[in-house]
């Protein structure tokens, strides 16, 4: 996700999978969705089912599973607002109001509930324990109310963003299934590589951005239905609109759409997405999922990332849209291709798809972004930050591995996530060169593609190339090192 922060917030407180290596696909089986869903317009609800295979890819009997409700994080009462108040009136432009998500069912178990630290866990008692390399399948009926807001789950003035609108399996860890809180600062999400079969109905003279490729497409009297498939991906989104227009392009066998309704020059827009597919392509390995959906949205931050489909924000200028645009499909690299723990570890994406788009930049300067200028604003960025906070707090902490729930505020959160990381990795290409630096990228995404990597894991794929980097690492991670 990007975030741009205000100089208010300051006061007051990155060739194709046909040419290049592509990371291949897990030879194991996965987990899969079937989800069948309905969008009405005129209560804002979408209704549905999902037919949940689970395969059980750990060591361990499993009896139960978990699933993160994130819709329910919209509902009134929640025990974290999905919205800082910095941002809330950017988000709830009629005034705030609220959604949430129901489960009317679950199917084909022995018991289920609803429960975590914020109604936010459907555990799910299974008939019968599943065993390693065994499946097990529920269904799992539920009811979406779409809170109006410019966020990644709700109804926004010219479109329905659905990011995060199903039952999502927790990702399983050495502590067992991982529970997501809904803290309104970075994205709360850890999420395991699964396969799509998704069908969405929606009102006729409605448009579907999706992350899945398009299977099938039909229509009614009132209503269009359309089926997507999507292969070991980390999340499905889909974005609706009766207002979208589209323009199209091909970057070596991937079809790149655009999606929007208030662009004037939309084929820049366009341009910018595909150049800056076929540049991470070239430089970290191959894109891996048949599509790519850039959309245009109603969004209270610069915009969002999902597996094939990222959300821009629909009131950014030329070059912030640029910017955003690159930053967002640097995450199909670092996030969705190559997952990490966003939960504890935001810095590892962010900070990557940050200086990704440096890199890309860099290789294209007719977008007017340097490399010494965006690196130059980060740094005084981020010392403006210290400056601030240790005259605020006394001492700041400045210690990049924390939970999302540790970071005093959103822009604490973009100066340790973003510009810290960003400058991590100017440092560290400095330190080792041009050519240790891209082959450690391209190593990390070669050796961590469709799983989930540790900070350790990423660290590894550069002090193997023979220079001693673990004090380095250190310095940075633990706040010790001054910028």
């Amino acid at each position: 996700m990007k975030k741009f922060i205000s100089l208010l917030l300051i006061v007051c407180a990155a060739l194709t999978a046909v040419t290049f290596s592509a990371c291949a696909k897990k030879s194991c089986d996965l987990s899969a969705y079937d989800i069948v869903a309905t969008y009405d317009g005129e209560s804002q609800t979408l209704t549905g089912a999902v037919d949940f295979t689970y395969y059980n890819s750990t060591d361990n009997e499993i009896s139960e599973l978990k699933f993160n409700l994130f819709g329910n994080a919209f509902r009134q009462n929640a025990a974290h607002s999905p919205v800082s108040d910095a941002y809330s009136a950017k988000a709830y432009y009629s005034g705030k109001n609220y959604g949430g998500m129901t489960v009317e069912s679950v199917e084909n178990c022995s018991a289920w509930k609803i429960g975590g630290g914020d109604e936010n866990i459907l555990s799910v008692t299974l008939v019968t324990p599943v065993y390693p390399e065994q499946t097990a399948s529920v269904k799992i009926n539920y009811t979406l109310n779409l809170a109006k807001v410019n966020h990644r789950t709700g109804v926004t003035k010219n479109t329905v963003n659905l990011g995060n609108f199903y039952p999502v399996l927790c990702a399983y860890t050495t502590d067992g299934f991982a529970e997501c809180d809904y803290y309104s600062c970075g994205d709360p999400f850890l999420s395991e590589c699964a396969d799509y079969n998704v069908t969405i109905t929606m009102p006729l003279g409605y448009t579907a951005a999706s992350s899945g490729k398009l299977v099938s497409e039909t229509e009614t009297a009132d209503a269009k239905k359309c089926s997507y498939s999507l292969k070991c991906a980390r999340d499905f989104a889909l974005v609706l609109s009766d207002k979208f227009q589209v323009e199209t392009g091909n970057v070596n066998g991937v079809d790149v759409s655009y999606y929007y309704y208030k662009d004037e020059n939309p084929q820049a827009s366009l341009a910018v997405a595909c150049e800056s597919l076929e540049y991470f392509s070239d430089t970290f390995g191959g894109y891996e999922y048949p599509t790519l959906a850039v959309v245009q949205t109603g969004f209270c931050y610069g915009g969002m990332e999902y597996p094939a489909l990222t959300m821009i924000s629909d009131e950014l200028d030329r070059d912030a849209n640029n910017y955003t645009i690159v930053h967002e499909n640097a995450h199909q690299w670092w996030y969705a291709m190559v997952g990490s723990d966003q939960l504890n570890c935001a810095w590892q994406d962010e900070g990557l798809a940050e200086y990704s788009s440096v890199m890309f930049f860099e290789s294209h300067p007719d977008y007017n972004f340097t490399r010494v200028g965006l690196v130059g604003s980060a740094t005084k960025a981020y010392r403006a930050y210290y400056s601030v906070y240790n005259q605020i707090f006394g001492e700041v902490n400045t210690g990049m591995t924390r939970n999302l729930k540790d970071f005093e505020s959103d822009y604490e959160y973009a100066n340790i996530a973003y510009n810290k990381g960003m400058i991590m990795f100017e440092t560290l290409r400095q330190s080792i060169g041009d050519e240790k630096f891209v082959a450690g990228l391209k190593k990390y995404f070669g050796n961590n593609c469709n799983k989930i990597a540790s900070q350790d894991d990423l660290f590894g794929c550069f002090i193997s190339g023979g220079t001693d980097l673990e004090g380095f690492f250190n310095s940075f991670i633990e706040g010790k090192i001054v910028i």
